[in-house]
């Protein structure tokens, strides 16, 4: 850690994915966003609201094209940038694809932090985009009143790999390959509550990369992938069923959660984000308890991934057991405006 005295963290009006504009601000926001269907090699663009574009090449390859930046999670720069790197390109490995190059978004108040701790922040993006196997090859800076930092990210995928949040199919399977919990721990730092090793656990969980997405694509038997990040697993799972014309029953006591967070939640450890997720969404959830909507709403950063499978895929099966994915739920037929039950 670059020894400043300084902690980004207190340069940060929201944490990581928390400070992302809430779903339903954003649906306002994008409302007027003209028609894209007469571009052809189109193949997801801003309808879907899915985790990257992708355009055909018309060669049976389709070029991935994703951006995501925030404001600091962590206090080392380091790790910022590390967070911030492995946030950005698990949306190509959400769409089943291989990253191949990224830039960096980068505005930082320099009349605030020094230059040296956007370095280290650049440091600590290069040395994952080393681990996926990509260049850092440039990127823009600007001076700004408070420390963001993201990247935008090129992939290519097989358009015969390709996958989307809204072709999921009725009986599908759902699995999860990160536990939830993240906010929680990001709101407990910023109050100085943090244990040591749960701050360790969840810088490691953060900048774990989702690999597993490019393999994911090769299979036939997952229908329907996304990554959970700032809207809380039960955000990401609604896209996946709006999308798809589907509901979701979800075993609560099937979602892997972080070690600890029943202590961070007794201390009121609670990101702002879960609340704007739950204003936007909550009508269309019932099973949710004053507890359970805290874990399931809360905002990820650098979060896993949902699986849409086939229940009968013995191979997927088989791979999604000895990778550790938890199976949360299922998917089916929707018959009412509630599209996510939960059970205990």
């Amino acid at each position: 850690m670059l020894q400043t005295g300084l902690k980004l963290t207190e340069f940060s009006p929201g944490a990581g994915c928390g400070c992302k504009i809430s779903p339903a601000d954003l649906r306002e926001i994008i409302k007027n966003i003209p028609d894209n269907s007469y571009f052809g090699n189109l193949l997801v663009g801003c309808e879907s609201r899915d985790d990257a574009a992708v355009y055909d090449l018309g060669n049976g390859q389709a070029v991935i094209s994703t951006t995501d930046f925030f404001t600091p999670i962590v206090d080392d720069p380091y790790d910022f940038g590390r967070i911030a790197a492995a946030n950005a390109i698990s949306d190509i490995y959400a769409m089943g694809g291989n990253p191949l190059m990224a830039i960096s978004i980068l505005g930082w108040p320099l009349s605030k932090l020094p230059a040296d701790m956007a370095g280290a922040v650049i440091e600590g993006a290069s040395a994952i985009c080393k681990e996926a196997g990509i260049p850092l090859a440039g990127g823009h800076s600007i001076d700004i009143t408070d420390p963001v930092f993201g990247l935008a990210v090129t992939g290519m995928v097989k358009t015969t790999h390709l996958k989307q949040n809204n072709t999921a199919k009725a009986g599908c399977k759902l699995f999860l390959t990160k536990p939830l919990g993240i906010g929680i721990l990001s709101t407990a730092s910023k109050k100085k509550l943090l244990e040591q090793q749960d701050h360790e656990t969840a810088v490691n969980q953060m900048t774990k990369l989702n690999q597993e997405g490019a393999l994911l694509g090769t299979m036939p038997q997952v229908k329907a992938m996304t990554d959970v990040t700032g809207f809380g697993l039960l955000g990401h799972l609604l896209e996946m069923c709006e999308g798809s014309g589907l509901s979701a029953r979800l075993s609560y006591k099937a979602v892997p959660k972080l070690k600890n967070i029943d202590y961070y939640i007794e201390k009121q450890c609670i990101p702002g984000g879960t609340y704007r997720n739950l204003k936007s969404y909550g009508n269309k959830v019932t099973g949710l308890t004053d507890y359970t909507k805290l874990i399931l709403a809360d905002p990820q950063t650098s979060g896993g991934l949902v699986i849409a499978a086939d229940p009968d895929s013995h191979e997927f099966n088989d791979y999604a057991r000895k990778n550790g994915f938890a199976e949360i739920g299922v998917l089916e037929e929707s018959h009412s405006e509630t599209l996510v039950s939960i059970e205990e």
